[in-house]
């Protein structure tokens, strides 16, 4: 049985949910939605992969959306591999050359163009590796105790 997608959630927020159970289920990513790589940036989903690799996914669900998103290049400099996941009506042609492309929805999602490699440096790697692992323990620990305060880094 599919049960439908929570109704609070919001158009970019959906694409972001079929992005994350197509990464991993289908290529064996850990993922993670809305993370701070650093302060002033949050990403909509970051992905760890199995060798180590580092995605990042910004979900547009319009127009208006992709245009008011001034500060996507700044994402480059933390990731290997940098995508753009939209529906099936989005005009793709507003996209810049030289990023992924993927087409969502809130159940699945397909990756129609890889975007390209660019490796990140060990040290950056180490330290984004280490602060997912704790964003995704303190949101796992905030689902099984949700009053608990968890502040921190990362």
């Amino acid at each position: 049985m599919v049960l439908a997608p929570d109704p609070s959630l919001m158009p970019g927020q959906l694409l972001a949910r079929g992005v994350c159970r197509h990464l991993a289920g289908g290529h064996g990513f850990s993922v993670i939605e809305e993370f701070v790589p650093e302060r002033g940036k949050r990403v909509d989903v970051m992905a760890l992969g199995p060798k180590g690799e580092i995605w990042i996914v910004e979900c547009k669900s319009s127009r208006a959306d992709f245009m008011s998103d001034g500060k996507w290049q700044g994402y480059l400099e933390w990731c290997d591999r940098y995508f753009w996941a939209v529906d099936e009506a989005f005009p793709t042609d507003l996209l810049p050359e030289g990023t992924g492309l993927i087409i969502a929805d809130a159940y699945d999602a397909e990756i129609l163009r890889m975007g390209p490699e660019s490796k990140l440096a060990g040290a950056r790697r180490n330290a984004l590796i280490r602060r997912f692992a704790a964003h995704a323990a303190r949101r796992l620990h905030g689902l099984r105790d949700p009053g608990a305060m968890l502040d921190g880094p990362g």
